[in-house]
């Protein structure tokens, strides 16, 4: 039988700078006084922050493969101040304040995450350039225009969004076609999988214990049953985001959705000064279709996207990481975009799953009476969303809170579960043909789509 070799998962599994060594298994019973399901950026970074709040914590995180096994350790390396989740949503759980509160925190959070890298002396290739959304269609551009000035109604000013014309979109980057678009400095490309390692390290160095190969085979009040033994502990977090269908009893909370990658080779010096993005600065442009892109710190492009199927019954498997078709459709968007890359090889196509709720609300709780938690649902935009779960997450458990995260409009809520098979694959499939059809649409019209605005009127978003 072949040994399974971690270097095969992603770009960045493969350019990672160490040998992936599984870490033993539990032993058998252990108490603890945290237990926390998953070694992913949301288990890691709850771990990180009550060793350095609480280091007298005895904390144990099991994970099922290895610490960054997930998306964690291969997304798009976007460490954003996005959230799935509208201003006015937010707004009807906690009020405009809250609404506005919480999107400041997340802007902060951004460059707090390449500060406590450093900190803990993780080399995650953070790089804050920025974010830039490009219009290559009359819709795309009208699109851009209405966000601006809705973060405008909301008091976020140029220093947060800004909108470019033409030629100053080309000062950033040779997207091709540009009309427009909008920059916010609210971002940081990465390396995803050198970040979720380094903090597996660095929570063992402030005695947090991680063991892998280790499943949760129920997770309950008080305790984390394995076939290897029972973690008993006062607090139990479930951090498992798209996996969280295959743990017992969470089937529908959220449903799994892929998103592919690809990756080119290093470019040579003149491809890159046609492709810009000096500062990698991470892109986009503004279809429905969820794309989204950045230069690697060796000179590569990584470009990812949505398209893939969900799988019935909210299945999650190897072979669904891979799909020729939409990796395919994803060349040739690059291309599209850059079309100095029609020569240029690509070497690397990988993908996974990340958790979408059933309202698009990613939530992050915790019970006082059962020691229950969980944070997670962030439908893709889970780098940065998962150091503020963490954080807050540990705040809530040690009642060290000094900055009143437990009050922000995402906490403590819960989304309702998703609608039984065959409902969850119609929907959830429909969704991702809806946005396809829409995209064509306006690129054919340049006219927004309706299909696409009734849907996200009739989500509340």
């Amino acid at each position: 039988m072949a040994t399974f070799d971690p270097r095969s998962l992603s770009l960045w599994h493969d350019s990672l700078d160490e040998t992936v060594v599984p870490r033993r298994a539990l032993p058998g019973d252990v108490e603890a006084d945290v237990a926390v399901v998953g070694a992913g950026y949301t288990g890691l970074w709850t771990a990180l922050h009550l060793a350095r709040t609480d280091p007298s914590l005895r904390v144990v995180v099991l994970e099922k493969e290895f610490a960054g096994f997930g998306a964690s350790g291969r997304n798009g390396g976007w460490c954003s101040a996005l959230f799935p989740t509208s201003l006015h949503r937010l707004a009807r759980e906690g009020g405009r304040e809250g609404a506005v509160r919480l999107q400041r925190v997340l802007h902060r959070t951004v460059p707090d995450v390449g500060r406590i890298a450093a900190e803990e002396g993780i080399d995650c290739h953070f790089d804050q350039g920025g974010y830039l959304s490009v219009a290559r269609n009359a819709a795309q551009l009208q699109r851009e225009h209405a966000d601006v000035e809705e973060y405008r109604s909301w008091g976020f000013g140029e220093a947060d969004h800004r909108l470019l014309d033409p030629g100053e979109v080309t000062e950033t980057t040779g997207i091709a076609g540009a009309l427009g678009g909008v920059y916010t400095p609210h971002c940081a490309a990465i390396h995803p999988a050198r970040l979720v390692r380094g903090l597996a390290r660095a929570v063992e160095r402030r005695g947090v214990v991680v063991h892998e190969g280790t499943r949760a085979t129920q997770v309950a009040s008080g305790r984390v049953v394995t076939p290897h033994g029972t973690v008993r502990a006062e607090h139990v977090v479930l951090a498992t985001e798209g996996y969280t269908p295959t743990v017992p009893g969470r089937r529908r909370a959220v449903a799994p959705v892929y998103s592919l990658m690809v990756a080119t080779e290093p470019l040579a010096d003149d491809v890159l000064e046609q492709v810009g993005l000096r500062d990698r600065t991470t892109f986009s442009d503004k279809r429905h279709l969820t794309i989204y892109g950045q230069r690697t710190r060796d000179g590569r492009l990584a470009f990812g996207g949505r398209g893939a199927p969900y799988h019935f019954g909210s299945r999650v498997q190897p072979a669904f990481d891979c799909d020729d078709r939409v990796h395919e459709h994803l060349r040739g968007i690059l291309r599209e975009l850059f079309p100095v890359l029609r020569d240029t090889r690509f070497t690397h196509a990988w993908g996974g799953n990340l958790g979408v709720p059933r309202d698009w609300f990613p939530s992050v709780r915790h019970d006082r009476r059962t020691g229950l938690g969980f944070a997670g649902g962030y439908v893709g935009d889970g780098v940065a969303t998962a150091a503020l779960a963490g954080r807050t997450l540990a705040a809530m458990i040690t009642g060290e809170d000094p900055d009143d995260l437990a009050s922000l409009p995402w906490a403590n809520r819960s989304s309702r579960s998703w609608e039984p098979e065959p409902l969850r694959w119609l929907g959830v499939n429909a969704v991702t043909a809806l946005m396809t059809a829409a995209d064509r649409q306006e690129q054919r019209t340049g006219r927004p789509s309706r299909l696409a605005s009734t849907f996200w009127s009739a989500v509340g978003q």
